[in-house]
Protein backbone atom coordinates (compact mmCIF):
# COMPACT_ATOMS: atom_id res chain seq x y z
CA UNK A 1 0.00 0.00 0.00
CA UNK A 2 1.34 3.48 -1.03
CA UNK A 3 1.44 5.94 1.57
CA UNK A 4 0.89 9.46 0.63
CA UNK A 5 4.38 11.67 1.30
CA UNK A 6 3.40 15.52 2.58
CA UNK A 7 5.36 18.46 1.23
CA UNK A 8 3.17 20.18 4.00
CA UNK A 9 1.79 18.14 6.81
CA UNK A 10 -1.71 19.28 7.90
CA UNK A 11 -1.67 21.62 10.81
CA UNK A 12 -3.61 18.96 13.16
CA UNK A 13 -0.48 16.44 12.38
CA UNK A 14 1.64 19.44 13.66
CA UNK A 15 -0.82 20.12 16.61
CA UNK A 16 -0.06 16.39 17.42
CA UNK A 17 2.95 16.03 17.59
CA UNK A 18 4.12 19.41 19.30
CA UNK A 19 0.99 18.83 21.91
CA UNK A 20 2.13 15.84 22.94
CA UNK A 21 5.80 16.78 23.06
CA UNK A 22 4.87 20.01 25.20
CA UNK A 23 2.95 17.64 27.42
CA UNK A 24 5.22 15.10 28.12
CA UNK A 25 8.13 17.74 28.48
CA UNK A 26 5.49 19.35 31.05
CA UNK A 27 3.95 15.87 32.75
CA UNK A 28 8.03 14.80 32.91
CA UNK A 29 8.60 18.66 35.14
CA UNK A 30 5.81 18.04 37.17
CA UNK A 31 5.86 14.23 37.78
CA UNK A 32 9.86 15.22 38.92
CA UNK A 33 8.67 18.21 41.38
CA UNK A 34 6.08 15.69 42.95
CA UNK A 35 8.61 12.85 43.61
CA UNK A 36 10.77 14.77 45.33
CA UNK A 37 8.85 17.11 46.80
CA UNK A 38 10.02 16.08 50.64
CA UNK A 39 13.31 18.24 49.32
CA UNK A 40 11.76 21.59 47.50
CA UNK A 41 14.95 22.98 46.51
CA UNK A 42 16.05 19.74 45.01
CA UNK A 43 12.66 19.03 43.25
CA UNK A 44 12.42 22.44 41.76
CA UNK A 45 16.31 22.31 40.62
CA UNK A 46 15.59 18.68 38.67
CA UNK A 47 12.55 20.12 37.83
CA UNK A 48 13.67 23.01 36.10
CA UNK A 49 16.45 21.25 34.71
CA UNK A 50 14.65 18.93 32.87
CA UNK A 51 12.46 21.61 31.20
CA UNK A 52 15.09 23.82 29.92
CA UNK A 53 17.19 20.62 28.83
CA UNK A 54 13.67 19.23 27.20
CA UNK A 55 12.56 22.49 25.60
CA UNK A 56 16.39 24.09 24.81
CA UNK A 57 17.14 20.48 22.86
CA UNK A 58 13.75 20.31 20.72
CA UNK A 59 13.04 24.05 20.08
CA UNK A 60 16.33 25.65 20.02
CA UNK A 61 18.91 22.39 18.90
CA UNK A 62 16.66 20.82 16.38
CA UNK A 63 16.24 24.05 14.09
CA UNK A 64 19.72 24.72 14.75
CA UNK A 65 21.74 21.11 14.34
CA UNK A 66 19.41 18.70 12.49
CA UNK A 67 16.38 21.19 10.36
CA UNK A 68 19.49 22.94 7.93
CA UNK A 69 19.87 19.90 6.53
CA UNK A 70 16.60 18.50 6.08
CA UNK A 71 14.82 17.91 2.55
CA UNK A 72 12.05 20.19 3.88
CA UNK A 73 14.47 22.84 4.03
CA UNK A 74 14.26 22.43 0.30
CA UNK A 75 11.41 22.67 -0.76
CA UNK A 76 9.49 25.67 -0.91
CA UNK A 77 6.67 26.38 1.22
CA UNK A 78 6.86 22.59 3.11
CA UNK A 79 6.60 22.59 6.83
CA UNK A 80 7.37 19.18 8.38
CA UNK A 81 5.49 17.51 11.34
CA UNK A 82 6.96 19.85 13.87
CA UNK A 83 7.03 22.84 12.11
CA UNK A 84 10.84 23.83 12.97
CA UNK A 85 11.61 23.56 9.37
CA UNK A 86 10.03 26.95 9.35
CA UNK A 87 12.01 28.53 12.16
CA UNK A 88 15.44 26.38 11.26
CA UNK A 89 14.79 28.69 8.05
CA UNK A 90 15.02 31.98 10.02
CA UNK A 91 17.90 31.29 12.15
CA UNK A 92 20.27 28.42 10.39
CA UNK A 93 21.73 28.29 6.83
CA UNK A 94 20.86 25.31 5.22
CA UNK A 95 23.44 23.03 4.79
CA UNK A 96 23.70 19.64 2.40
CA UNK A 97 20.86 17.06 2.63
CA UNK A 98 23.91 14.57 2.90
CA UNK A 99 24.75 15.69 6.36
CA UNK A 100 20.97 14.67 7.97
CA UNK A 101 21.87 11.14 8.77
CA UNK A 102 24.29 12.50 11.02
CA UNK A 103 21.41 13.31 13.55
CA UNK A 104 22.23 9.90 14.23
CA UNK A 105 25.73 9.40 14.91
CA UNK A 106 27.79 9.69 17.84
CA UNK A 107 26.85 9.84 21.54
CA UNK A 108 26.24 13.30 22.08
CA UNK A 109 24.42 13.40 18.52
CA UNK A 110 20.97 15.05 18.43
CA UNK A 111 18.96 11.88 17.86
CA UNK A 112 20.53 10.44 21.97
CA UNK A 113 19.55 13.99 23.36
CA UNK A 114 16.03 14.36 22.24
CA UNK A 115 15.39 10.25 23.66
CA UNK A 116 17.40 11.64 26.61
CA UNK A 117 14.63 14.07 26.97
CA UNK A 118 11.96 11.69 25.97
CA UNK A 119 13.06 9.23 28.55
CA UNK A 120 14.92 10.88 31.14
CA UNK A 121 11.84 11.85 33.48
CA UNK A 122 10.98 8.24 33.98
CA UNK A 123 14.07 6.64 35.16
CA UNK A 124 14.41 9.97 37.20
CA UNK A 125 11.07 9.86 39.08
CA UNK A 126 11.74 6.13 40.51
CA UNK A 127 14.12 7.02 42.98
CA UNK A 128 11.93 10.30 44.33
CA UNK A 129 9.30 7.73 44.98
CA UNK A 130 10.37 5.11 46.29
CA UNK A 131 12.20 6.97 49.06
CA UNK A 132 9.05 9.55 49.41
CA UNK A 133 5.55 8.11 47.28
CA UNK A 134 2.98 9.56 45.86
CA UNK A 135 0.17 8.18 44.01
CA UNK A 136 0.19 11.34 41.91
CA UNK A 137 3.85 11.04 41.11
CA UNK A 138 3.56 7.58 40.10
CA UNK A 139 0.38 8.47 38.21
CA UNK A 140 2.59 11.19 36.73
CA UNK A 141 5.39 8.48 35.91
CA UNK A 142 2.65 5.98 33.88
CA UNK A 143 1.32 8.81 31.84
CA UNK A 144 5.30 9.89 30.90
CA UNK A 145 5.68 6.08 30.01
CA UNK A 146 2.34 5.87 28.33
CA UNK A 147 3.05 9.23 26.30
CA UNK A 148 6.52 8.01 25.30
CA UNK A 149 4.45 4.30 24.11
CA UNK A 150 2.17 6.81 22.05
CA UNK A 151 4.74 8.70 20.17
CA UNK A 152 6.88 5.72 19.36
CA UNK A 153 3.43 3.25 18.26
CA UNK A 154 1.31 6.12 16.98
CA UNK A 155 3.23 9.80 16.40
CA UNK A 156 6.10 8.14 15.02
CA UNK A 157 5.04 4.96 13.14
CA UNK A 158 1.74 5.91 11.77
CA UNK A 159 1.52 10.13 11.65
CA UNK A 160 4.89 11.84 11.21
CA UNK A 161 7.17 8.99 9.56
CA UNK A 162 5.20 7.51 6.68
CA UNK A 163 4.42 10.75 5.19
CA UNK A 164 7.77 12.65 5.44
CA UNK A 165 9.59 13.44 3.13
CA UNK A 166 13.33 12.74 4.44
CA UNK A 167 12.28 8.98 5.48
CA UNK A 168 14.38 7.97 2.94
CA UNK A 169 17.69 9.47 4.40
CA UNK A 170 16.44 9.26 8.08
CA UNK A 171 18.08 7.39 10.23
CA UNK A 172 14.88 7.14 12.70
CA UNK A 173 12.67 6.05 9.74
CA UNK A 174 15.10 3.47 8.61
CA UNK A 175 15.60 2.15 12.16
CA UNK A 176 11.85 1.56 12.22
CA UNK A 177 11.60 -0.03 8.83
CA UNK A 178 10.08 2.99 7.08
CA UNK A 179 11.58 4.67 3.80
Amino acid sequence: MSVAVYRVYPWSSVALYNGATLLHFGLGTAGLIIAYDGWPALALALGCAYLAFALVQMYVLMPLVVCPSCAYRTMDGSRCISAMNVLSARIAATRPLDEFPRRASGTFCHNNLYLGSLIAPIPLMVPGLVVNFAVAGLALLLAVAGLLAFRFFVVFKRTACPHCAAKGRCPNAQGMGIS
